[in-house]
């Protein structure tokens, strides 16, 4: 097997998950990943390609799937056996704070010569204390954009050179003194990469390792992928650490950064070529303004693409650009996230139109030919008090009466689920807690990582309201998912089936939340109980998010031309006879 000059590895959100009892509750119930967040972040796929082509070797590894799918997997023995010039792991969403340093130091452990490398948003916010305080990280790369200061560092690392010229760049130098590199690599704009998911194949095969590859658990039974319009975001979402205020903070940016509309489009039709399955845009494509959003639907038109593709809003647009975003998509859905059905929460939230745009919104997109509208509520909101979050549910199921007719059944899907675990650094609420009215319980990485190995997603909140305590909000989430629950059922959006069943474990997880009141002393039934909640999804039913695929999951006879591309280039690379075996040029 070749051997690759960087390794990039996802670790789990916790690295003793199959060990400790920690009830994670509904903390992944609205995404594709389990608890432990298994999906790696596309940036690993970006840094792979742009690295590849320019001569450094990358390997991909999904730890934390190979630590979900088998108990048994030694991890500290297969991180042992690993060999690589440098290690980069992911820390870009906090809840993988615990994941990610544990895995560092387990590879420093075993590779004490080489270079530890974390980049992701939350190493950049944190890079300060990361360097200070945990030894076995060499370096952090900050910001969203990484490729080329990453490009620069490893051939630092393979020739000897200057750190002190690698953009974006935290490390220590021979006294052990942290020093900081200017943030200068700023690309304008996302054109510079290649979102190309067959790559991730072509690296599959070349290092013989398909299941380090997968994304998330159940990703071969539905292979859905995102295309990426943005890194960042013009909006400001309280809680977001994608919002603008946040970028400012977090990654010095003052703009967004977008993709070109007919690169998009491309990434689109490449990706039809291997999967039927659904794909994603995400990122308001409103936000980088009309003239953008109209060369991506003209551009998708003239691709005649057969998947559904969902498109998400960040407010309601005009009727016109729906119109002609289903005049272009041949079967696409919608995501929205209202928060709450109070406008009020909603404007303190950061989102400021009313329940008139958003029922305007959905009675045109049922009009068009929208095949379903996915709307998301959340629980821990400024200005939210438990009562409230009743009134949202109450207000999904007039919904549902609205637009739940025979004919439109299952076109509309709410869904509600709490801020969990964390609110985002760098958030603008997160940065001022006391103006929206909230409290933090952590603050720092260490009081984060504290947090996610406590024994209930409660006590992992790293934060209440002076409206809702962290009861009150696991109160609400529950309840309010059983009454959501029963409203899907009297509308024919669930079955009775798939209702009683959700009811079940929902009503097991209340139990055993009561039951968690002392994270000091977990008894071994309790841990029983833990154990076996945590292969459930709590707040809905995991596949009730999923889209229909149109055709073959997996398109074999394209995957297998490329395979056999990739097997014979393999062999040819390794074996100076092989260009003289017979190929088609041969008979030619």
């Amino acid at each position: 097997m070749p051997k690759p000059d960087l390794l990039l590895l996802h670790p789990p959100s916790v690295f003793r998950f199959r060990d400790l009892p920690l009830f994670f509750g509904p903390v992944s119930d609205v995404v594709p990943s389990s608890s432990i967040f298994e999906i790696y972040p596309i940036g690993f796929l970006t840094i792979s390609n742009y690295l590849t082509k320019r001569g450094i070797p990358v390997r991909i590894i999904n730890m934390a799937l190979r630590m979900l799918r088998s108990r048994s997997f030694d991890a500290e023995q297969f991180v042992k056996d690993l060999d690589a010039r440098a290690f980069g792991i992911d820390l870009h969403w906090l809840p993988h704070v615990d994941g990610s340093l544990s895995l560092a130091e387990l590879v420093k452990k075993h590779h004490p010569d080489k270079p530890v490398i974390l980049g992701g948003l939350s190493a950049t916010y944190y890079h300060e204390e990361i360097m200070r305080d945990y030894p076995f990280v060499d370096f952090v790369v900050c910001g969203e954009s990484t490729e080329e200061p990453l490009r620069l560092l490893m051939e630092a690392i393979k020739s000897g050179g200057r750190y002190e010229e690698v953009p974006n760049l935290v490390w220590r130098d021979e006294q052990g003194r942290v020093r900081k590199n200017e943030r200068s690599y700023k690309p304008e704009n996302l054109d510079y990469v290649d979102f190309d998911y067959a790559h991730l194949l072509k690296m599959a095969i070349k290092y013989r390792d398909p299941s380090g590859y997968i994304p998330f658990k159940y990703w071969l039974s539905y292979p859905v992928t995102a295309i990426f319009s943005v890194r960042g975001c013009n909006h400001n979402c309280g809680t977001c650490g994608g919002s603008i205020s946040a970028f400012k903070t977090v990654c010095e940016r003052s703009h967004a950064c977008f993709r070109s509309p007919e690169l998009m489009a491309e990434d689109i039709r490449k990706i039809a070529d291997y999967t039927g399955a659904p794909m994603i845009v995400l990122g308001d494509l409103l936000q980088a303004g009309r003239e953008y959003s109209d060369r991506f639907l003209d551009a998708v038109k003239k691709r005649r693409i057969k998947n559904e593709i969902c498109i998400e809003f960040f407010r309601p647009p005009s009727t016109e650009f729906l119109k002609k975003a289903a005049d272009s998509i041949e079967t696409f859905n919608v995501e929205i996230s209202p928060e709450s059905h109070d406008i009020n929460v909603r404007k303190t939230f950061g989102k400021d139109y009313d329940n008139t745009a958003l029922e305007g919104m959905i009675e045109t997109l049922i009009e068009v030919g929208c095949k379903r509208v996915d709307l998301f509520f959340m629980v821990g909101l400024p200005n939210q008090t438990y009562q409230s979050v009743m009134d949202t549910v109450s207000y999904c199921g007039k919904l549902l009466e609205k637009f739940g007719a025979k004919e439109n059944k299952g076109k509309v899907l709410p869904l509600i689920a709490p801020l969990a675990p964390f609110i985002d650094p760098g958030s603008v609420i997160f940065e001022n807690p006391e103006k929206y009215g909230y409290h933090f319980f952590a603050k720092t990485l260490k009081e984060h990582r504290q947090a996610m190995l406590q024994p209930s997603w409660k006590f992992s909140l790293n934060y209440e309201t002076k409206w809702m305590t962290r009861d009150d909000i696991v109160k609400a989430t529950y309840d309010g998912a059983l009454k959501l629950l029963a409203i899907k059922e009297e509308y024919g959006v669930i079955s009775e089936q798939t209702a009683l069943k959700i009811r079940d474990h929902l009503e097991r997880a209340i139990v055993l939340s009561a039951k968690i009141t002392d994270p000091e002393h977990i008894d071994d039934e309790l841990r029983k109980e833990i154990f076996s909640l945590n292969t459930l999804d709590i707040v809905c039913g995991k596949h009730e998010l999923d889209w229909p695929v149109k055709g073959w999951k997996l398109k074999l006879p394209h995957i297998m031309k490329l395979v056999f591309s990739e097997v014979r280039q393999d062999m040819r690379s390794r074996n100076p006879f092989f260009p003289l075996l017979p190929n088609k040029s041969t008979f030619r």
